[in-house]
């Protein structure tokens, strides 16, 4: 079943505000937000000794974006006011889970894949949610839950074949409707995302390369 979605650009947020209020709004400067990436990991992860790419996640138009998405109904995509992500939300996320890789401190080597780097393993996300989600209303105020989903396989780059795939996701309750905290929400909930996305293609790849010996590139 497809699901359809309006999206609307530039919208006066989440209270529904128009007119002359989203003219005056257009004319301020956008506020630019940053996510932050994962540096707690099980100490029981094991060590491995092979390059790993990560390549930039696909995504929906609706998320592949600066501009950061709340559903205000199953069917529809808005866009907050005057606040962006600091990059399209895919590349922001390959960045992130690069860095997560780095902060586990078990792996060889890891990169993006724009920087041509060989590699043992190929990380492939698929960043199927990234958006909040209007669950509650009051006359003042809403309640948004933050969704992040990922589906992450993993690429044996000398048998060019995939060797697992499995999703994650983790939904956070914003503390506001306010931009700062629904950030705040997106943070914790990319984070925990990432934490278990990491730990499992370690996990992953330490098996298949024990089961499968073979020189390593690095």
């Amino acid at each position: 079943m497809i699901r359809a979605a309006i999206v609307a650009l530039g919208l006066a947020g989440l209270t529904g505000c128009t007119g002359l209020g989203t003219l005056k709004q257009a004319s301020k400067p956008n506020d630019l937000y940053l996510l932050t990436p994962k540096s707690t990991f099980s100490s029981s992860l094991p060590r491995v000794g092979k390059q790993i790419v990560v390549q930039e996640p696909t995504a929906t138009a609706a998320v592949n974006t600066d501009q950061i998405a709340v559903q205000p109904t199953h069917l529809q995509v808005q866009y907050l006011p005057r606040a962006r992500w600091v990059d399209r939300a895919p590349l922001i996320v390959q960045a992130l889970l690069v860095e997560s890789f780095e902060n586990s401190n078990r792996v060889a080597a890891v990169g993006r894949s724009t920087v041509g780097l060989r590699a043992d393993y190929v990380i492939v996300p698929d960043l199927r949610e990234f958006q909040g989600i209007v669950v509650g209303e009051t006359e003042n105020s809403k309640t948004v839950k933050i969704d992040v989903r990922m589906n992450i396989k993993i690429i044996d780059e000398f048998e060019d074949k995939i060797i697992a795939s499995n999703s994650f996701r983790e939904q956070v309750i914003s503390a506001s409707d306010q931009t700062p905290d629904l950030i705040n929400a997106f943070d914790e909930a990319l984070g925990d995302t990432m934490r278990d996305a990491v730990e499992w293609s370690i996990r992953k790849i330490h098996a298949h390369a024990a089961s499968n010996p073979r020189p390593s590139l690095n």
